[in-house]
């Protein structure tokens, strides 16, 4: 099973690293294994564990409801620095329209993703991806100082 890893940042942007991910269960531990080796070398300020529960989040979702019609298909994860802030996106090939914030029943096993997301993120949007079908991203802020 092939992954790939890019911690290399365009000069133009503030990227600090991309991973591309198979989209398979075993790429959820994987994805925060890899964001956990890759975001200590810029010496965050904060804790990563919200930003790490909420990338797994995400990419459980994208695994769960991205599709495509194109095989095989992938989920990216791109992470940057926005100041003293930390913006994360997640990247499927799903639909914008089938991202939505639920209120599970408490006897409901599934679900609550977004709502941590929401709960936990200083903010957190939903669009149309760069590559084509979705992308879902938060932001912490203060992860580094000014």
């Amino acid at each position: 099973m092939a992954y790939t890893i890019d911690r290399s940042p365009c000069e133009e942007s503030p990227r600090l690293g991309a991973m591309t991910l198979h989209p398979v269960a075993e790429s959820v531990p994987q994805a925060r294994r890899w964001f956990r080796k890759f975001i200590t070398p810029y010496e965050p300020a904060r804790p990563v564990d919200d930003c790490v529960l909420l990338l797994s989040e995400l990419v459980t979702n994208a695994i769960l409801h991205g599709r495509s019609d194109d095989e095989p298909w992938v989920v990216r994860v791109e992470w940057f620095r926005e100041g003293t802030a930390l913006r994360v996106e997640v990247h499927n090939p799903g639909f914008p329209e089938d991202v939505r914030l639920r209120c599970p029943d408490s006897e409901e096993a599934h679900g609550r993703g977004l709502l941590l997301v929401d709960a936990i993120a200083d903010s957190w949007h939903c669009g149309r991806s760069r590559f084509g079908g979705t992308v879902v991203s938060f932001e912490l802020a203060g992860v580094w100082p000014l």
